[in-house]
């Protein structure tokens, strides 16, 4: 089976409250899995990486033998292909995550850079994790 994998990272104010999301598509377009995770105090850059991660644990749990993974974030993107180098310490053992992932699959297609309306399921994904974890403080406050 060959997945497209679309994620996404949130950060409210840059580090701040963040979440993560991705959503899983199959080859004729149906929608397998929609993923959303609170990740805490992040950044975006490490909220986008924390989307990748969700979705290629997911695809490797499915069984997904090749994937795509496609993202609105050019330097995680870049990054992955190797056409930038990682310079941040934080970003360097999520980006190590992800190449450890993408090295289980039989193959993958190069990841691919979107325009941001390319992948409004996965931010919406990444701002419902926010949103709900909000919600629930509130609630239980």
């Amino acid at each position: 089976m060959h997945v497209t994998i679309y994620s996404d990272g949130a950060s409210r104010k840059n580090p701040g409250p963040a979440g993560a999301g991705a959503v899983l598509v199959d080859e004729e377009g149906n929608v397998l899995e929609e993923l959303a995770k609170y990740l805490g105090i992040a950044t975006n850059n490490q909220a986008e990486y924390q989307g990748a991660i969700l979705g290629l644990e997911k695809a490797l749990e499915m069984g997904v033998k090749r994937v795509k993974l496609r993202a609105d974030s050019q330097l995680m993107i870049r990054q992955i292909r190797g056409e930038y180098r990682v310079k941040n310490p934080a970003l360097k053992p999520l980006y190590d995550r992800v190449m450890m992932l993408l090295s289980r699959f039989e193959g993958y297609d190069p990841p691919e850079h979107i325009r941001r309306e390319q992948n409004r399921e996965a931010d919406a994904q990444a701002n419902r994790a926010i949103d709900e974890y909000e919600r629930d403080r509130q609630e239980a406050s």
